[in-house]
């Protein structure tokens, strides 16, 4: 899959996530600037999630990637690829095995769903200030 020209997986990360921040910069480092990995921060002024026929809550509610022929992928899927990319695919292939498939995106579903809770965003984010924060200046 490394010999492969060009990325393989594009990342719409929320850059205001610490946890988030930290895999990204990670899988970053591991991409060691081949290019295979692109990642884009959803939390930037300016950012538009129209693009990918998506919108500011969809990405804000879990993690979606996007591939070179334009398909939207999501939640544990994302890491699949993105690991995949770097050549780390051999750390999340338990995570494809129909047991721990089921397993995983439980658990991946259970953290997007607290995520901004347990990152000290809830209270911001449940009151619209993340959105707010992200809205492009109209006018």
């Amino acid at each position: 899959m490394n010999d492969v020209e060009g990325w393989q997986v594009r990342v719409l990360f929320d850059g205001d996530c610490p946890l988030c921040r930290r895999e990204i910069e990670l899988l970053e480092r591991i991409d060691g600037g081949r290019g295979r990995l692109d990642c884009e921060d959803i939390s930037l002024p300016g950012f538009d999630p129209g693009r990918y026929g998506l919108d500011h809550d969809q990405l804000m509610a879990r993690i979606h990637g996007v591939l070179p022929d334009g398909t939207i992928v999501r939640d544990m899927e994302v890491f699949r690829r993105a690991y995949g990319a770097v050549g780390l695919g051999w750390l999340v292939a338990p995570t494809r095995w129909p047991f721990f498939r089921r397993l995983f995106d439980a658990a991946y579903g259970v953290f997007a769903r607290n995520r901004l809770r347990w990152t000290g965003r809830g209270d911001d984010c449940a009151s619209g200030a993340c959105a707010t924060r992200r809205t492009p200046a109209s006018g």
